[in-house]
């Protein structure tokens, strides 16, 4: 284990490896954010529901393993490119982070401990053990402070950028679960998908990204229930694979 990420289950060649790039709202003490600590409870920190679905899932045995990240994304947004700016966010949704305000040398310090063992890990784990299919499990905030006119309905949203291959099988598995799906929605992997663009399409490894709405996975009646759908879609989207 690391600072950097945790690993839950063991990832098999041939398996279904999930990644959580914002499970974790810990900001070490060393690191000071200069914000309210009632913040790393809300959607700005941490992808609420996403540790809890994806052991879930690990226990269930629909995923093999699960690597998740190991800080809060404003301490490190690890789906983002290295040397984009929103990799160490000084600002998420009207808030500001003052404590990233990091020159040179500090963002290279964050960046060198969280970030690239984060990404190093993922790597090794998938090129000694090359899954099948990857999940990519984010959760999404029913509303934005920074723009509350926007209606975000849908119950999950499925992302993807050129590999489209478990696109239409997610959404099609998820819908028959009875939910209100956002095709690329409630924003598109087109624009957002840097871990899945490096470890996924880069190694031509079939995925998909799973956006689950955040009020639906707060607590565990939620979260099982989502585990249980996910489960199936795993299964039906599995099937298409090998068909």
């Amino acid at each position: 284990m690391s600072e950097a990420w945790r690993q839950l289950g063991a990832p098999r060649a041939g398996g279904v490896l999930l990644i959580g790039d914002h499970a974790s709202a810990v900001v070490p003490r060393d690191i000071d954010l200069g914000i309210d600590r009632a913040l790393l409870r809300e959607h700005i920190a941490i992808d609420l529901g996403v540790t809890e679905v994806a052991e879930l899932l690990v226990e269930n045995g629909s995923v093999d393993a699960a690597i998740l990240g190991g800080v809060s994304r404003l301490v490190v947004d690890c789906n983002r490119d290295e040397d984009a700016p929103g990799a160490v966010p000084i600002a998420s949704d009207g808030h500001a982070i003052p404590g990233n305000a990091l020159g040179h040398e500090g963002r290279e310090a964050r960046m060198a401990r969280f970030f690239r063992p984060y990404h190093a890990h993922i790597a090794a784990t998938i090129a000694a053990r090359r899954p099948a299919m990857i999940v990519s499990l984010h959760s999404f905030t029913p509303s934005l402070a920074s723009d509350p006119a926007q209606a975000r309905p849908w119950h999950v949203g499925v992302l993807y950028n050129a590999d489209d291959r478990l696109a239409a099988p997610a959404i099609a598995a998820l819908a028959d679960e009875g939910m209100t799906v956002g095709d690329q929605l409630p924003y598109s992997g087109t624009l957002l998908n840097a871990t899945m663009n490096r470890h996924a399409e880069a190694n031509n490894i079939p995925y998909v990204g799973i956006e689950m709405r955040q009020d639906l996975v707060r607590d565990r009646a939620g979260q099982a229930l989502f585990a249980e759908r996910l489960a199936r879609m795993c299964r039906k989207v599995a099937l298409n694979l090998i068909g």
